[in-house]
């Protein structure tokens, strides 16, 4: 899949992307939120995956993931460098995700890093109901939110927690877990960007 308007830039810097997410630690990542994830073995939806660092971190864990990604560089990249066969890849993009749907599967977690941020109100509203079918009862949701300088070339938009726990509560998930704080990073703390982490469940 090309770049929509919700990935656009993502292709134009995929050597660069690796470079970066591949050297930091998922556990140290996920370690504000990781008690709220499901134990082992669990079926994880990864949308936005990237360069598969998560989805490999989930597998070495003993999940299995569906890894989707819409950008083909990023996709096939990481679809060899990480192997494992606890992974699908899947070209697929928010927020309709019509292969995802088209499964018929459902999950005990989705993870969205670093996605949210890119769709507009509109697409939120049709994502966010989308996301709620995939839940398996007690399932969850985890993403997190960048606030600050939008890079050049990428869609993004100034979302707030409560806004995001608002639209969820409508679909019937309830939010456990709302932290806001400054990025780990130190290049990205000199920019002044911040992140919003939050976990859902399905009710």
């Amino acid at each position: 899949m090309t770049d929509s308007a919700s990935n656009a830039g993502y292709s134009d810097e995929v050597d660069s992307l690796f470079e970066r997410y591949e050297s930091r630690n998922p556990a140290g990542i996920h370690a504000p939120w990781v008690h709220l994830f499901p134990e082992a073995p669990a079926r994880i939806l990864d949308i936005g995956a990237g360069t598969g660092r998560d989805a490999a971190w989930f597998a070495s864990l003993g999940h299995s993931v569906l890894a989707v990604e819409p950008t083909d560089a990023l996709r096939e990249g990481a679809a060899k460098l990480h192997p494992e066969p606890e992974i699908e890849w899947l070209d697929d993009i928010l927020p309709a995700i019509p292969k995802v749907m088209a499964r018929g599967e459902t999950y005990d977690l989705i993870l969205m890093h670093a996605v949210w941020m890119h769709l507009t109100e509109a697409e939120r509203a049709d994502g966010m109901a989308n996301l709620a079918q995939l839940l398996l009862s007690g399932g969850r949701i985890a993403m997190s939110q960048r606030h600050g300088p939008i890079p050049k070339g990428r869609r993004m938009f100034e979302i707030s927690g409560e806004e995001t726990i608002a639209l969820a509560a409508q679909h019937g998930l309830t939010n456990l877990y709302h932290e806001r704080a400054e990025s780990i990073q130190a290049e990205n703390r000199a920019n002044q960007i911040e992140w919003t982490k939050l976990v859902f469940e399905k009710t």
